[in-house]
């Protein structure tokens, strides 16, 4: 069965021009003549998206109908996969600011199963920006001035996986209770009693269950995680079933993160908060743990696309790049320093603390 080569281009019926997706309506707009037209109800599964099972995809036994190819440029300095239109031949990344001329080829991948539409307006994760810059004190204000110039933002759907799965736990570890010793100690010369705690430890093992849902693991290695994590929380629960039409006026980036990666770094959760549960079923005052064997069963997944706003900004030879939560506005990005501001506060420190020291000593 071939394999269904994607095109996120929506013709207006009335003029021909393309539909666009509208974050503050929620609909296509016709970037022409202004028609609009609702983005249909995508296929539901008993009220949730339709998960996929893990052994199957790792396996490579997944039907043709769960897998897509999209036309791709690549970066070639920070590799991303990001999908262009047919007719563009030359762009800037998005990601990092470097013009790139596209050799325009396919990313044969696991089709994305939901998405979360963009709920802000370009204008709206500018003015995000704006005020997030205004807050870094120690900022260049040529860079402040650059990036509020109005120069577009890119908007970005980024690739994440989200694994459910089973976990049954036997641990074996060691409680611990507090007790206390009265001790004789001289302080000043006097006899003083103290209370000095102990610990009493004791054997114990057990078993902890968990169904865990929707871990969200970045598939991306565009954008440094720390700025992805700290975009968080995401309204999963308003995941939309994948809809083209979301993505008509925007791009997407194909997932670097291949989905056996994705997998490590959900176990690498769900281990954390196996650790958790454990030590809370051992109780006590104070717990050890010794060992835990943990089986994982019912492994399923979904690939989505989250709304992401970004600006990827040269300023004297280094790129600054800022990203915005195209739901709630929330922003992060590198923190740019001025060098004379530093020195400006650090001379104005000074001389205010000379200032009082003259004043103390003339009170003196």
């Amino acid at each position: 069965m071939p394999v269904t080569t994607e095109e996120h281009r929506f013709p207006c019926d009335t003029c021909g021009g393309d539909y666009r997706f509208d974050p503050a309506q929620g609909a296509l707009v016709c970037a022409h003549c202004g028609q609009v037209q609702q983005v249909a109800s995508g296929p539901w599964q008993g009220g949730r998206l339709r998960e996929i099972d893990f052994d199957a995809a790792v396996a490579d036994r997944l039907p043709e109908t769960e897998i897509e190819e999209t036309r791709v440029i690549t970066c070639p300095n920070c590799a991303a996969q990001v999908e262009f239109d047919p007719d563009t031949h030359a762009a800037e990344c998005p990601f990092c600011a470097t013009p790139v001329v596209t050799d325009t080829g396919t990313h044969r991948h696991i089709k994305p199963r939901g998405i979360l539409p963009f709920a802000l307006t370009e204008a709206h994760a500018h003015e995000a920006m704006g005020n997030w810059l205004g807050r870094l004190w120690f900022a260049p204000s040529g860079l402040k001035r650059y990036a509020r110039k109005g120069r577009r933002m890119q908007g970005i759907y980024v690739p994440y996986w989200t694994f459910d799965a089973r976990t049954r736990s036997n641990y074996q570890g060691d409680r611990g209770t507090i007790y206390y010793e009265t001790r004789i100690v001289i302080q000043n010369g006097r006899r003083v009693r103290q209370q000095v705690p102990k610990i009493k430890w004791s054997r114990t093992s057990g078993r902890v269950a968990r169904s865990f849902d929707d871990i969200l693991v970045l598939a991306s290695q565009s954008l440094p995680k720390v700025y992805t994590d700290a975009l968080q929380p995401w309204d999963l629960p308003a995941l939309e079933p994948y809809q083209p039409e979301f993505l008509a006026g925007f791009r997407a980036e194909a997932y670097t993160v291949e989905l056996g990666h994705g997998y490590t770094e959900a176990r690498d959760v769900m281990g954390r908060v196996i650790e958790r549960d454990v030590r809370f079923d051992i109780g006590g005052d104070r717990q050890r743990i010794l060992a835990i064997d943990t089986e994982v069963s019912n492994v399923t997944f979904k690939h989505i696309l989250l709304p992401i706003w970004l600006a990827a900004y040269k300023y004297r030879g280094k790129t600054y790049r800022f990203v915005v939560n195209g739901r709630t506005g929330q922003v992060q990005g590198e923190r740019p320093y001025s060098t004379l501001k530093i020195v400006l506060a650090i001379i104005a420190g000074l001389f205010i603390a000379a200032m009082f020291g003259a004043l103390a000593s003339g009170g003196g």
